[in-house]
């Protein structure tokens, strides 16, 4: 069970990590414009207290859970977990102990063996989402035909026949949605994470060989429904366990790489469908049954990782949370450091979290503003990037759209392994991007161009007259155009943001109920009304004025900032 305990030394409870108004000093630079500072400033909790308090509380934080041989070495890190930026000039440090300090600071990319073996791994479970729905896409040109569903030209008959193979398609979208999602709470409480991705990776190892096995529609509606429940329980675990793992310099960029082999795998899987096109009758039976390929790599190699250190300390066990961590990191201070300040942010978010049973904390969800903020942040991201029509277009029925303006079966899966590699070619800058330019920016940037693409594709559809390439040219490059639009932004935004937005007493309730809205149908401390304000009365006028009508001007604060950057910006 959780540790509700807060730190025995503190004679205060700490309180809800908080965003604090303050007025900003007006700062000056070269050119004699002001430099803006955040209108709300996210607080280290550590900064409450002096330094020598922050050491004393660290010590007895090691002495209480079962690692007092590391009481001096956590209060050298709560130091510098205190004031992170100001290491070098920290007495308490030895040498080597500074030096690995600066080389993390100086190679953001660096880390152990095993947080990229471990992250390599969480890639390889999402290579399993992508291609266990492209099975289907080459599946769909022959399966119907195998099972009466078609006519004698492999067209499928209108009716009840046209549902049958739509329902087949869909059911892995219902039930991840409806039933996986919502099971990943008692499976991560029972069995981990690890636990968890290893059931998941054994229910997506066997179901599509079952399918491939399948002899009758009503056989691989069955394994088909199976398998969403495990591709939702997944969905829902594995961006939770690398965004537990990763550093915080680099998570976005490490979590990112959910997107980037999701897309990866629908890539293989498009080729997968290509490669067994010639085979005959059995080659549907193929491009289903391939995709255990991923699932079984990743239920054997998750044995070797370990469980998610802010899993273990959320279940008490802070010894093994924090040996778990020395693994995840290249030097016992930067282990030490981020394991102590991530629980201290676990105390701080467990006074949000007012019911203990799971429906309690599903409730949690709407009822807290907080997480309520979150809820909302996530949902809207989840819903975009299924409204947008991706998901339509790319590892379901891509293959089938491309045959519809024209193409042969043959020409219609080079077609989509075609825009499977877009997919991975331009999922690839957002690693660099994501952590640099935001969630946000990178998602309103990239939307207008989805829009304007995905509307000339459609139009591109009138078109019926004019040779065979004029009329399918423009409806394959508005398409691919759409797709690079997407890679750029709300495809790898709408997991990675939603993984990391929750406090970790509520994430596998939140991301339960994101990837529900994503297979149906970033300031959370400030108020979603004060929010909107600043976005329509601050920065809208200064879009406009800067952007469109091309004035010179200041750029206006930030509505939220951490107090490091801060402190930074007023010493300058």
């Amino acid at each position: 069970m959780a540790d509700n305990s807060s730190p025995d030394s503190r004679d205060e409870k700490i309180r809800d990590e908080k965003t604090t108004a303050r007025s900003q000093p007006e700062m000056a630079d070269p050119t004699g414009r002001r430099q803006s500072v955040a209108l709300n400033i996210v607080e280290n909790p550590l900064r409450r207290f002096s330094p020598e308090k922050t050491a004393a509380d660290a010590r007895i934080f090691a002495e209480t859970h079962e690692m007092a041989e590391h009481a001096d070495l956590f209060a050298r890190a709560a130091l510098v977990a205190r004031e992170p930026n100001q290491f070098d000039g920290m007495t308490e440090l030895d040498d080597g102990e500074r030096a690995a300090l600066a080389y993390e600071r100086d190679h953001k990319w660096h880390g152990s063996k095993m947080l990229w073996y471990s992250i390599g791994l969480c890639a390889i479970g999402a290579a399993t989402q992508g291609w266990d729905q492209t099975g289907s896409n080459g599946a769909n040109l022959s399966f119907p035909s195998e099972f009466g569903l078609a006519d004698a030209e492999g067209a499928v008959n209108p009716g009840r026949d046209e549902w049958i193979v739509g329902v087949i398609n869909a059911i892995i979208f219902l039930t991840a949605g409806l039933i996986g999602a919502f099971i990943v709470d008692p499976l991560n409480y029972y069995f981990g994470r690890r636990g968890e991705i290893f059931i998941t990776a054994c229910i997506l190892t066997a179901t599509p060989i079952g399918s491939g096995f399948a002899q009758s529609w009503q056989g691989l509606f069955a394994a088909r429904f199976v398998m969403g429940i495990g591709i939702g329980a997944k969905n829902a675990t594995v961006p939770i366990y690398s965004a537990e793992m990763a550093p915080a310099r680099i998570r976005g960029a490490l979590v990112m790489f959910w997107q980037l082999w999701v897309v990866a795998g629908i890539f293989l899987g498009f080729c997968a469908n290509v490669i067994v096109k010639d085979t005959g009758d059995i080659s549907w039976r193929l491009q289903l049954g391939s995709a255990f390929i991923p699932s079984f790599v990743l239920g054997v190699g998750i044995f070797f990782c370990p469980e998610s250190p802010r899993w273990l300390m959320k279940h008490g066990k802070h010894a093994k949370g924090f040996r778990s961590m020395v693994r995840l990191r290249d030097h016992p201070i930067i282990a030490a450091r981020d394991f102590y300040y991530s629980y201290v942010i676990y105390v701080e978010e467990l006074n949000l979290a007012r019911g203990a049973g799971y429906f309690a904390r599903l409730w949690d969800c709407f009822a807290v503003p907080r997480i309520r903020r979150s809820n909302y942040g996530a949902s809207t991201v989840m819903i975009a990037q299924q409204m947008c029509g991706i998901n339509s277009k790319s590892p379901l029925i891509s293959s089938s759209i491309f045959q519809s303006v024209g193409y042969t079966d043959e020409e219609a899966l080079y077609a989509s392994l075609g825009y499977g590699a877009v997919q991975v070619l331009f999922t690839i800058p957002t690693l660099f991007l994501i952590d640099t330019k935001g969630r946000r920016t990178l998602t309103l940037a990239t939307f207008p161009f989805m829009a304007i693409f995905l509307l000339a594709a459609g139009l591109s559809l009138l078109n019926d007259t004019g040779s065979r390439g004029e009329q399918i040219g423009p409806v394959v490059l508005f398409v691919y155009l759409f797709t690079i639009a997407y890679s750029l932004g709300e495809g790898p935004v709408a997991f990675q943001y939603s993984a990391e937005v929750f406090p970790t007493i509520q994430r596998e309730q939140g991301m339960a109920w994101a990837v529900c809205i994503n297979n149906t149908f970033e300031v959370f401390s400030v108020p979603t009304s004060k929010f909107i304000g600043h976005e329509l009365k601050v920065w809208l006028p200064y879009f406009i004025k800067r952007h469109i009508l091309r004035k010179r001007i200041a750029k206006p604060p930030q509505i939220i900032e951490k107090d490091d950057k801060v402190k930074e910006l007023v010493d300058e």
